[in-house]
């Protein structure tokens, strides 16, 4: 199967699960699944994908991986106990063909949030992993293995990014699990204090890797009906983090609303609150000048805080935002499709979102185009005039 452990997810599950635990243990939601690239027939994959759904939902944590959260500084005992009872429950998931007959197929998550926001990435790398066993049926892994250490040998051969940090992000869009651990594996070998780590649990364990990752557009969206008011919705679901961490996990998501309304929001409070920030839509440089300005602009010294870049990064892209901005900020990039799904083929862009909580719509208002995914154009629409986004 291709799920064999519920750590095989990223880190940012179970840092929100953790707050959703302690502070919003009733919310109810919905996530939908979307496939972005254009004239993909997902269709023939439909019964692969319920049955690894439905052995995705027989799985419980192992002790050794309860004993791995435990471990970590800002997991609560009493969620790693949580966990110890969790299972997945099957009926808070339907996977059916589109009504469109175009090739799309709909996946629907909806219940409580406690116990469905685990679903999104094995799902998500249980549809990648049977679209490409079906497309690519003997996989070219020696082009693979060619481009991983061609791009390895960009960092490594260059003095001058000795001090370049990163990060694999890929588990949702990896050509497999196999190829998944097996280019950890070689990164671990050959990018040595290059890499910083990887946001899957799973190989961290196993490979001694550090864990990474912190929030996701998901938590923030859902502040938007459970905040006090929707304006503050942002400021709100930054102060519960802060509550929850007390100081760790500090790298705040900045693109739900746009950047203007990021910065509108991470005042003075928040710039001293928290290590920094992660880009994950729009353009990567002027995003990475606004938040040094702003920094400066508020009396904190840029080269103390983090800017996290993780939005469709490649090689050497990441290489250029080192260069621009090396010296000026702390840096780390982490990279996705580009590293686990590189062997030469299209990859598929896929996602899950959620689109309600407690019965209300909720969105994010991208700075890339084709982001955004609001089945309500009018709720839409209002967030953007309560966000100030003309654009």
């Amino acid at each position: 199967m291709i799920i064999t452990s519920l750590l095989d997810t990223d880190l940012y599950k179970f840092t929100m699960m953790q707050v959703v635990l302690h502070r919003f243990p009733d919310a109810q939601v919905e996530y939908r699944f979307k496939c972005r690239t254009p004239d993909i027939d997902l269709r023939p994959c439909i019964d692969e994908i319920v049955d690894e759904i439905a052995h995705l939902c027989t799985l419980r944590f192992r002790e050794r991986e309860l004993d791995y959260l435990r471990a970590m500084r800002f997991i609560k005992s009493d969620f790693v106990d949580f966990l110890g009872l969790f299972q997945m429950n099957r009926k808070y998931i339907t996977v059916r063909p589109s009504d469109k007959d175009n090739g799309e197929i709909e996946i629907d998550i909806k219940g409580p949030w406690l116990h469905t926001i685990l679903f999104e990435i094995p799902v998500l790398s249980i549809v990648n992993e049977t679209y490409f066993r079906r497309t690519q049926r003997i996989p070219d892994y020696a082009e693979g293995r060619r481009r991983l250490v061609e791009k390895i040998e960009m960092v490594t051969g260059d003095p001058e990014l000795a001090g370049m940090r990163i990060a694999d992000y890929g588990t949702r869009r990896r050509f497999s699990r196999l190829w998944h651990e097996e280019l950890l594996m070689t990164c671990r070998e050959s990018l040595g204090a290059n890499l910083a780590g990887t946001s899957n649990v799973l190989y961290a364990m196993q490979l001694g890797l550090t864990p990474l990752g912190t929030m996701a557009h998901e938590y923030l969206q859902a502040c938007q009906a459970l905040g006090p008011r929707l304006r503050d919705s942002q400021i709100y679901g930054f102060e519960k983090w802060a509550q929850e961490y007390r100081g760790d996990l500090g790298i705040a998501l900045s693109d739900v609303y746009g950047m203007n309304a990021f910065l509108r929001d991470f005042d003075l409070y928040f710039c001293k609150l928290f290590d920094g920030a992660r880009h994950d839509s729009g353009d990567p440089f002027q995003w990475g000048e606004r938040m040094i300005a702003h920094y400066e602009a508020h009396r904190v010294d840029p080269r103390t805080r983090t800017l996290v870049f993780s939005d469709a990064l490649t090689f050497p892209i990441a290489i250029e935002l080192y260069r621009r901005f090396n010296g000026r900020v702390k840096l780390a990039f982490g990279i996705g499709t580009n590293l686990t799904n590189d062997l030469g083929y299209h990859p598929l862009q896929i996602v899950i979102k959620m689109i309600r909580c407690n019965g209300q719509p909720v969105a994010k208002l991208s700075d890339s185009p084709g982001k955004n995914m609001c089945e309500d154009p009018a709720y839409l629409q209002y967030l953007r005039q309560v966000f100030e986004i003309t654009d």
